[in-house]
């Protein structure tokens, strides 16, 4: 019994071994004997890119602003790009203003109750939309209201007063 074993073992073994040797046949750039080509990782740098884009606006004269707590631009389909803790650099001169930092695009309604004041004519439709859906989620507002309170049998007043 012991021979069956070594001899479906060693056709496994076999078997595994061309497969192995299929896969690195195709790795090999010449022919058997040489070696196989070494896979070249591209080491990008941003840093460059950075550098490069530093330089034009500094061509540009744009200067830093400080102070600046939070940037929203408004896109017209109600969502908001919102930059929190932005650099802010601007050259009035050019026209330019430059927003680098971490941004998060955001619905109109997550940034509400702090960006009224910030809305303009141009959301207002956005706004009005808004309220309407508020409006027809929660119903009539004396509707419900009273449903929430539980009714009390006695009077508080007769027995403040005792």
């Amino acid at each position: 019994m012991p021979p069956k074993v070594a001899a479906t073992t060693s056709n496994e073994v076999e078997e595994a071994r061309a497969k192995m040797k299929a896969r690195f046949d195709a790795v090999r750039t010449g022919g058997k004997g040489t070696a196989r080509r070494t896979k070249r990782s591209k080491h990008t740098s941003h840093a460059a890119d950075d550098k490069q884009l530093q330089a034009q606006l500094k061509r540009l004269g744009v200067n830093s602003i400080p102070g600046i707590e939070e940037v929203n631009m408004f896109m017209e389909n109600g969502s908001v790009i919102h930059f929190s803790a932005p650099k802010v650099q601007a050259s009035v001169s050019a026209n330019t203003y430059v927003i680098s930092g971490h941004s998060e695009t955001k619905r109109l309604e997550e940034l509400l109750p702090g960006i009224i004041n910030q809305l303009g004519p141009d959301n207002l439709m956005n706004l009005k939309r808004i309220a309407e859906t508020f409006s027809a989620g929660s119903g009539k507002p004396g509707e419900g209201a009273d449903e929430d309170i539980p009714d009390i049998g006695e009077n508080f007043e007769d027995v403040s007063n005792k």
